[in-house]
């Protein structure tokens, strides 16, 4: 860990402080996907305001957070308007994210970075997406995943490398990634995936001086079964969906805050 990196972290729990100022910084920007928008099928979102693991973050240490999510955001759409996408640009027309923006998330991510020098903390999740639209052009077909996922870990390594370029350039604080969680730990083949893009997505943080909150052990290790013991937004009939309760969301919460320690 580099110099900066040990000054920083050790004052998280506060804020950091900027340079020639006696005030502690609590600005917090989140990047993601549905997981950190803190997305909920059941409700309205065009009515209705939801929340995820920075909300529950940002209240524990005391930080004021912008979050940047957006559902369905794949590393593709993550940087560029063209770039692959599992419904992200649907869901802003449909419905407002917590904070507007034109353009992509990275774009808004540097502006916001450049516009606030002083920010203390970056978390960012992402990677679940690109899993899902391989599995939607498979249908759950393992040969055709183990096909096609080669080409699909290619393009998230390359994505991420140019996403956190881009981020460095205007920011070197602590940046915070959370691995990818299996809602349903006895689904092989989504562990087979995800256990694969957590590897990249802890190597390619690693390379760009960040730290990794594990939230796939986070959330295995307080639930056998996320869906009955209330990780996950239980559904009529029985199911759950594969985002978190606010339960889970704090699990993802302390994961992060663990990982800063």
């Amino acid at each position: 860990m580099n110099a900066w990196m040990v000054a920083v972290v050790a004052a998280a729990g506060t804020g950091c402080a900027m340079a020639g100022s006696d005030e502690p910084s609590t600005i917090y920007l989140a990047l993601g996907d549905s997981i950190a928008f803190g997305y909920n099928p059941l409700v309205d979102l065009t009515r209705d305001k939801v929340s995820g693991y920075p909300e529950t973050l940002a209240a524990s240490r005391g930080l004021s957070v912008t979050n940047l999510a957006c559902p369905g955001e794949a590393s593709g759409g993550f940087m560029s308007t063209t770039g692959t996408d599992n419904g992200c640009r649907e869901n802003r027309a449909a419905y407002p994210l917590h904070t507007d923006y034109d353009g992509t998330q990275l774009r808004a991510a540097v502006e916001f970075l450049e516009a606030h020098p002083e920010t203390s903390l970056v978390t960012i999740n992402l990677g679940a997406n690109d899993v899902f639209l391989l599995d939607h052009l498979c249908g759950r077909d393992l040969d055709c995943i183990l096909t096609n996922f080669i080409s699909t870990a290619s393009a998230y390594n390359a994505n991420l490398a140019f996403i956190y370029a881009q981020l460095r350039e205007a920011y070197d604080g602590p940046l915070v990634a959370l691995s990818i969680y299996n809602p349903d730990p006895a689904d092989t083949t989504a562990q087979y995936a995800l256990d694969r893009m957590n590897v990249i997505l802890a190597k390619q943080t690693t390379a760009h001086g960040g730290t990794m909150a594990d939230g796939m052990t986070a959330f295995s290790a307080a639930a056998a079964d996320p869906c009955a013991d209330g990780l996950l937004i239980a559904m009529p009939g029985g199911t759950c969906d594969v985002h978190p309760t606010a339960a889970g969301a704090k699990v993802l919460a302390d994961a992060i805050d663990s990982s800063m320690r």
